[in-house]
């Protein structure tokens, strides 16, 4: 019954979704209505800041550059040069590492917890040279050279543009400007999946990476679970809906996150966590939760992304294949890849060295699907299981520092001696 009336909330039309462009609502709340564990949302000014900001308010320097892809968006890119208060300042060729948020986030992801709890900070602090990404759709990747904002054509994009043209433009541009031949690459969620792509088809990209370190690793998310998994089963109405009326960028109203809230939050969720569609794809572990920092979390995510790339997670989960986005019909394929069908990414053909961190109570990187994964990713370096985690942990969980960050960081220590050796 509960599945049938999200149904009909996602059907109806206009009273069920915001015809409008700008991303993913922050909030479904009535304004009569303020969650007890917000009170003092004023009083936290980061709640209030861009990433740039963020970084600057907690002692870092930081350097903002635009990234042009090949086919024109325009993405802000955040540099981290050296530590808090000038610490590693002075220190000549660090070694560069980039990290690359997931679905619907941003940079500000790696900066949002306390310094000493952010892995963005935390890098810097060890002398890394540190680079935040940002993909096409977010609040940071909003430009074209051409294409307006509200125009159907800027938002026709998924994940399969974001592994050819974002990330390939973002790491030659961070080795360029930092004369570094190759980086390490991070990524969380989505931001593992265009890994996965680019690190499997792209020569140029594949040379200018040293490893690969994926947290809560997405590619097929056959056993997927959380809100994705409800609206997979209504992506080609929700497709269908957007096309005759030229909206491209998701934004669900409060009629659907109440729908969506009362399928898949627990008792145990804090009431306010029930309102961010992030928290509802992608599931709360309220032991791992600094309850202080939510305001901060929910003000900077959702950070958007396109109808098309929603569907696109949606046709991977209905298909049970990890495949580029599927125009369906076998004439619209063929016109787009030349076959009827569209065609599968494979992850066996990995060239980049990875390591892999993922949870047990993940509902978007789904144990299963991981363990399917690692049967098939060759030059995997290690990979470490973490049975009580879930898919935000990796980013903002109070013990990410020490059981995932510190791991991360001995590793790239070492392998840098080596290298050197």
């Amino acid at each position: 019954m509960e599945f049938l009336l999200a149904l009909l909330a996602l059907s109806c039309g206009c009273s069920a979704l915001h015809l409008q462009h700008g991303g993913i609502s922050h909030s479904s709340r009535s304004s009569s209505e303020p969650p007890a564990t917000l009170e003092h949302w004023h009083e936290l000014p980061e709640v209030h800041m861009n990433v740039t900001q963020l970084i600057q308010y907690n002692g870092y320097p930081v350097e903002d550059y635009d990234v042009t892809t090949e086919d024109g968006y325009i993405l802000s890119v955040q540099r981290i040069p050296y530590g808090r208060e000038g610490k590693c300042k002075g220190v000549k060729d660090k070694p560069v590492v980039f990290l690359q948020h997931g679905l619907l986030c941003s940079a500000t992801n790696w900066v949002t917890n306390l310094y000493n709890e952010s892995f963005g900070f935390i890098l810097a602090d060890q002398c890394f040279d540190v680079w935040l990404g940002n993909v096409r759709g977010n609040t940071y990747g909003k430009r074209h050279v051409k294409l307006p904002v509200d125009s159907d054509a800027f938002w026709d994009f998924s994940f399969d543009e974001m592994a050819k043209y974002d990330l390939p433009a973002m790491i030659d541009f961070v080795t360029k400007t930092t004369g570094q031949a190759s980086l390490y690459y991070a990524g969380h969620s989505q931001g593992t999946m265009i890994g996965f792509i680019a690190f499997a088809h792209n020569p140029a990209v594949i040379q200018k990476v040293k490893a690969f370190y994926a947290l809560a690793p997405v590619s097929t998310v056959s056993h997927m679970g959380g809100a994705l998994k409800y609206l997979a089963y209504l992506s080609p109405e929700i497709e269908f809906l957007f096309k005759v009326l030229g909206v491209r960028d998701f934004l669900p109203t409060d009629d659907v996150m109440r729908v969506l809230a009362d399928l898949v939050c627990r008792p145990d969720y804090i009431r306010v966590v029930c309102s961010d569609f992030l928290f509802l794809i992608a599931g709360m572990d309220r032991s791992q939760l600094n309850e202080t920092r939510l305001p901060i979390y929910i003000s900077h995510t959702p950070a958007g992304t396109s109808v098309k790339n929603v569907v696109h997670f949606a046709q991977i989960f209905r298909e049970k294949k990890f495949q580029m986005y599927d125009y369906g019909s076998a004439e619209k394929n063929k016109h787009k890849y030349n076959q009827d069908t569209p065609p599968q990414y494979n992850v066996s053909a990995v060239k980049v060295p990875s390591a892999l961190y993922w949870g047990g109570h993940d509902v978007l990187a789904d144990p299963t699907d991981v363990k399917d994964l690692l049967a098939k990713l060759p030059h995997q370096m290690y990979n470490k299981y973490l049975p009580t985690w879930d898919h935000l942990d990796f980013i903002w969980a109070l013990d990410a520092a020490s059981l995932v960050y510190d791991d991360v960081i001995r590793h790239i220590k070492s392998k840098e001696m080596e290298d050197a050796s």
